[in-house]
């Protein structure tokens, strides 16, 4: 049994005004292929394809030379043509060299924007399906913030997206992608899906699924899943920030070949979320930035800290409004982890500096309009890496300590700080800080709240709307029409030929 693995994957944020290039996706790593490929990611979608698939003794995986995610991570806007022809080319070329292939498995995530391309992942599966043709089972694996109608579905046979936010089942998702695939391939499970698109857009801070009514829609979804065996239900949340034709939440339903059950578990889920609209999108509450920063004082003098400021609207990594404010409101004892400033370190490596040297320099800003100022820091370097990993969100850091316990650590990209410990990994410790700023939507629950960590948490914003903002109508749309979704139009559902 011979399974081909490819990846093409990104999360892109079309409103940024640097495009992610070719050479974006061109580090020490990726391209990547054969075995190289096999191991990249172990915790997540490829891990667990590769482990189930390789607990069957009669699968071989071929490895296709892909691009892992770009060095920008999530901080770049639109991917070229060249960039996506590039790859594509590469990987079809290699995919058109194999023989007699059963199944192929394709890592993506369902918010991959290409100049001029309206639907990428459905583009690279009707590419792969034309290669190696109708009798060839294609699976994949997607993010919950995934923009799919379905086109997907009409060139692959199956489809497993991951249901919590922050992503916890990643490993989980891949493995029932290699299992069914494996069935699929061996006749016992014969795919048959159902699709339906729902007119709501939301903004990803709201999404959180440690709380209710997403918690209850993850949960509805896992409840028909547990009862009805050989039935896989995918709920894509939908990413706003690429400005897509497909944007906005979808469904899809996988059975063995039992389309009433398939008609009848989509119909459910739909509805259920259909009349749950209002609630989903009012989970949260955001605090304007100087509001969030006083109620972060408040708390550290009434022994509720550490306190966790999360700035969820800052998508270059360069933002500095909440850096500013707290600086303004003279806050001490708090750790600022990150500020996107690549050519202020790459300046400082350059000089030789060492842990102990002076630091003064402008930081941060002047991206775009949602980045603000830069702002000045003067004060000491305590930590710094020469450093470099994949995704360029790694170790190439610098960490500055000023005023009253303060530490602002710069990066290259933006970086959402999930774990403590990844902050404790640059020689902090817990009991240094009070208040720890960050910028994430929702994934840093998993380190800060899920575990109790922080008994403080607080959603700011800027003082206006900006490119990361819950006011979705300030966002320059051209590729869809907000009025054709709730909460900006009245959209009807279900559709009128619902069956």
């Amino acid at each position: 049994m011979r399974i081909a693995v490819l990846q093409f994957a990104h999360e892109t944020v079309t409103f940024l005004p640097n495009d992610t290039t070719r050479e974006d996706f061109i580090y020490p790593g990726s391209p990547a292929g054969g075995e190289a490929l096999l191991a990249t990611d172990p915790k997540g979608y490829m891990g667990g394809f590769v482990q189930v698939a390789r607990e069957y003794g009669d699968v071989e995986l071929i490895g296709i030379t892909s691009p892992l995610w770009p060095r920008t991570g999530t901080g770049s806007g639109w991917i070229t043509q060249d960039a996506y022809e590039h790859f594509l080319r590469i990987m079809i070329a290699e995919l058109k060299a194999q023989q007699g292939l059963d199944g192929v498995y394709l890592a993506l995530h369902g918010a991959l924007a290409v100049r001029g391309v309206p639907r990428p992942e459905a583009d690279i599966a009707r590419r792969v399906r034309e290669v190696v043709g109708r009798h060839v089972f294609i699976s994949a694996t997607f993010d919950p913030h995934g923009n799919e109608d379905e086109a997907f579905l009409e060139q692959a046979d199956m489809a497993f997206t991951v249901k919590y936010f922050p992503h916890y089942d990643m490993h989980l998702q891949g493995e029932r992608a290699a299992r069914m695939l494996v069935r699929a391939i061996r006749g016992s499970f014969k795919p048959l899906h159902r699709t339906v698109r729902i007119p709501i857009i939301a903004p990803t801070v709201v999404m959180w699924t440690g709380a209710s009514p997403w918690s209850d829609l993850i949960q509805r979804a896992l409840i028909w899943e547990a009862r009805e065996p050989d039935v896989f239900v995918n709920v894509f949340f939908g990413f706003p920030w690429s400005d897509v034709p497909d944007a906005g939440m979808g469904l899809q339903v996988l059975t063995n070949n039992d389309p009433a059950l398939a008609d009848r578990v989509i119909r459910d889920m739909a509805e259920w979320t259909w009349r749950r609209r209002e609630a989903l999108l009012n989970t949260v509450k955001i605090h304007a930035m100087k509001q969030g920063v006083a109620l972060a004082r408040e708390a550290v003098t009434s022994g509720k800290a550490p306190v966790v400021l999360a700035d969820y609207s800052d998508r270059s990594g360069y933002a500095t409004w909440l850096l500013q404010e707290i600086i303004e409101q003279r806050l001490e004892r708090t750790l600022i982890a990150t500020i996107a400033s690549p050519d202020i370190i790459r300046s400082v490596l350059a000089t030789g500096a060492k842990p102990g040297d002076a630091f003064d320099a402008e930081i941060g800003g002047l991206f775009d309009e949602s980045a603000g100022e830069s702002v000045r820091i003067c004060g000491t370097i305590r930590y710094l890496s020469h450093a470099t990993t994949a995704r360029g969100t790694g170790n190439e850091w610098i960490c500055v300590s000023f005023g009253k316990g303060n530490v602002l650590v710069l990066s290259p990209y933006l970086v959402q700080i999930m774990e403590p410990s990844e902050l404790w990994q640059l020689g902090f410790k817990p009991d240094e800080f009070d208040v720890i700023a960050i910028k994430s939507r929702a994934h840093f629950r998993r380190g800060f709240d899920d575990s109790g960590f922080a008994p403080t948490i607080l959603l700011v914003e800027p003082p206006q709307p900006f490119m990361g903002t819950v006011h979705l109508q300030a966002l320059p749309y051209e590729n869809l029409r907000l009025m054709d979704y709730y909460p900006y139009g009245d959209p009807s559902f279900p559709p009128a030929d619902w069956n």
